[in-house]
C-alpha cells in the first residue's frame, strides 16, 4: 500500500519517472540504478530514493530497480492507464501537426486514427489511418474513452457521435461552445490565450 502522505512535490515527480521508464522498458531496460535514472530524468539520486521509498522497498542495494515493477507501482499510484487509444477528429492543419508530433505512446497513449470529412485528407497520414467522419462508429477502437477534437463543422453533431460511440474525455482545439453529458470531461486547449496570458506576465516583470 502506498503511503498517503507522499509531499506534493515528489508527487509531481512521479509521472516524470513513469515516463522515463515506459521509455526504458520499451527499449529493453529490465533494471536500473537511481544514478542512471538521474542521468535520464536530470534529478540527484538521492531525491530519486527518497521518492521511491515513499512506495515501499522497491530496490536492493547494488541491484537497482525492476523497471517493470516500478512502472507496476506508479500505474497503481497514479491511478492513469498509460496505454490509452486516442482518436482524433479533424485531419486539417492541427490535426495534422498532432499526426506528425504523435510522440504519446509509452507515456499516456498515442493516437490510432483519425477522422475527417475532406477526401484528400483521408488515407494514411505519418503512419495513422485517417478515416471518413461518417465510418467514425464503425472504425472507432474497442475501448477507445479520449478523442481530440479540432475540426471546424458540425462540432455539436460530431460531439454527440463521439459521446454516444464511447468517448468520456475530449480535448478541445476548436475555440467553438458546445455541450457534453454529465459524466464527459473537456480540456479546452487555448493558445492564443495563453500567449496573451504569457505576454501579461512578461509585461507585469517589467514593472
Amino acid at each position: 500500500m502506498a503511503n498517503k502522505n507522499v509531499p506534493k512535490a515528489t508527487l509531481q515527480r512521479y509521472p516524470v519517472y513513469l515516463k522515463a521508464l515506459r521509455k526504458l522498458a520499451n527499449s529493453g531496460v529490465e533494471r536500473i540504478m537511481s544514478k542512471e535514472l538521474s542521468n535520464v530524468v536530470s534529478i540527484e539520486p538521492t531525491t530519486i530514493r527518497r521518492d521511491f521509498s515513499f512506495l515501499g522497498n522497491l530496490g536492493k542495494q547494488g541491484y537497482g530497480y525492476d523497471v517493470n515493477k516500478l512502472i507496476e507501482i506508479f500505474n497503481q499510484q497514479l491511478g492513469l492507464d498509460f496505454d490509452e487509444k486516442i482518436i482524433l477528429v479533424g485531419a486539417g492543419n492541427m490535426g495534422r501537426a498532432l499526426m506528425k508530433y504523435n510522440k504519446w505512446n509509452h507515456v499516456v497513449g498515442e493516437i490510432t486514427c483519425a477522422f475527417d470529412i475532406s477526401p484528400d485528407r483521408q488515407g494514411v497520414r505519418f503512419g495513422i489511418p485517417v478515416y471518413d467522419l461518417k465510418d467514425l462508429e464503425e472504425k472507432i477502437p474497442q475501448g477507445c474513452r479520449i478523442a481530440i477534437l479540432t475540426a471546424n463543422v458540425d462540432i455539436q453533431q460530431t460531439v454527440d457521435r463521439m459521446v454516444a460511440a464511447g468517448i468520456v474525455g475530449i480535448v478541445d482545439f476548436t475555440h467553438e461552445h458546445f455541450q457534453v453529458p454529465k459524466g464527459v470531461a473537456i480540456k479546452t486547449v487555448d493558445v492564443v490565450s495563453s500567449i496573451q496570458e504569457l505576454v501579461f506576465e512578461t509585461n507585469s516583470l517589467k514593472d
